[in-house]
């Protein structure tokens, strides 16, 4: 069926054939041809185009999504590509085990967050999710099974972490899981007044497992940077607890795109930074802390009908101070920015992905209102800056980022394109690499 799906930002729309997986899975034993290049769509939480395919096919693969096999002992879990971190930890927290590395939200696949690499507050400490990947089976259009890990195709393992889909269907994922004695974590939540405040706290808190900062994208320019720094790690003893799914709210409709406004955005920013939460000390349950946005389900929408675009880069650590300083005052300077600013040093990559974004450096990732041409213009302009501190940005958020940048900040692209399943492609593919 011939239909528009959109990405998560809502800003790009594409007519694609969606099929089944079973679909999918008998026309790779021929018996069956699909419409042009095939790109896998899970959650559909990628903001951009990375698992958008226009005019091809998208097969649709959140399913099936049962656990293959689970060590209560080691913590080693193998499960269906389709399964999702909310439904994994409904089986694992009970039992006193967690994902080493989460995003910020648990409505991933497995296949998704190895396709992308995902990582989290902890790659200071865990580096990004491939880092505890232990195997995957990959599924090649020509029929080929390839068992890969550490030690057996390992080049195929390293180009399928943070491979974005491309190297075949990966059909099952094997992972270390982390050892937790309670689901509560202790958190320190503290307002700090500028950039190099924000330096300060990440090196003192650099024996927390898990560290972030929310920040002001519209502070004035003696506060540049000014934010809330939060800091976790689990408590010894505790619930093992795991948050029902009904629990989350529906965001109803499209918000008028007049209301997010300089005028707006500010306000929301004084308060987040004033209200009571912003200098919590004490315990919380995981799911609030990991996934603050999961509470409100399609908050996307909150955007309007144009949608949005986000923009993560990250920046090496030696030009990460004066490169996040002049992004800010590039969006100061533009009037545009976002309730949602997220500030972030990292460690060192510890995932064999080949094509992984992080690296030791400092992250920063905005959302902004679709504006048509005003707000592409700007992007790029923050791409150049990026560029300019020796920086690149993440795939599984662009939408707009140019072929020439990202085969010049992703050296390994053409290791990846020589790996790419022939029947495999997508419209973020075809867009920096043609």
């Amino acid at each position: 069926m011939v239909k528009p799906v959109l990405s998560w930002g809502r800003a790009q729309r594409y007519d694609q054939t969606v099929v089944s997986l079973g679909r999918f899975e008998t026309a790779f034993d021929g018996n069956r041809p699909l419409d042009g290049p095939v790109t896998f769509r899970g959650m559909g939480r990628s903001y951009g185009d990375v698992a958008l395919n226009e005019n091809g096919t998208l097969v649709q693969a959140t399913g099936p999504d049962s656990v293959i096999a689970f060590d209560r002992e080691t913590g080693i879990l193998r499960a269906r590509s389709g399964l999702t971190l909310a439904d994994l930890h409904r089986i694992t927290i009970p039992a006193g085990w967690i994902v080493a590395v989460t995003p910020g939200t648990k409505f991933v696949t497995l296949g998704g967050a190895v396709a992308n690499d995902v990582h989290g507050k902890n790659h200071h400490t865990a580096g990004s999710f491939g880092a505890h990947v232990t195997a995957l089976m990959l599924v090649r259009s020509n029929g080929e099974r390839l068992l890969c890990s550490p030690s057996e195709n390992a080049d195929m393992f390293a180009l399928t972490i943070s491979g974005l889909g491309l190297t075949g269907y990966i059909e099952w994922v094997e992972l270390q899981l982390k050892r937790i004695t309670s689901s509560n974590l202790h958190v320190e939540n503290r307002p700090y007044a500028d950039l190099d405040e924000f330096f300060s706290l990440s090196e003192e808190s650099a024996d927390w497992p898990y560290t972030v900062a929310w920040l002001d994208c519209f502070s004035p320019e003696a506060a540049l940077g000014r934010g809330v720094f939060s800091r976790a790690r689990y408590v010894e003893h505790g619930p093992l607890n795991v948050k029902p799914a009904d629990k989350a709210i529906k965001w109803p409709l499209e918000m008028p795109s007049f209301l997010l406004n300089r005028m707006s955005i500010s306000a929301f920013n004084w308060l987040y930074r004033h209200r009571p939460a912003a200098t919590f000390k004490g315990q919380q349950d995981y799911d609030p802390f990991f996934y603050p946005l999961d509470g409100i389900l399609d908050w996307n929408k909150l955007y309007g009908h144009k949608g949005f675009f986000q923009h993560q880069s990250i920046i090496p650590m030696e030009n990460g101070k004066a490169g996040v300083r002049e992004l800010l005052e590039a969006i100061r300077r533009e009037g545009q920015g976002s309730f949602l600013a997220v500030l972030k040093v990292h460690g060192k990559e510890l995932s064999p992905g080949r094509n992984t974004f992080p690296y030791e450096g400092v992250s920063l990732a905005l959302d902004f209102a679709n504006r048509g041409r005003k707000t592409v213009d700007f992007l790029h302009r923050l791409d150049a800056i990026v560029l300019a501190h020796g920086g690149r940005m993440y795939p599984a958020k662009d939408a707009l980022m140019t072929g020439e940048t990202y085969r010049k900040t992703y050296p390994n692209w053409e290791a990846l394109e020589n790996a790419r399943d022939p029947m495999i492609s997508s419209s973020f593919w075809r867009r920096v690499t043609n």
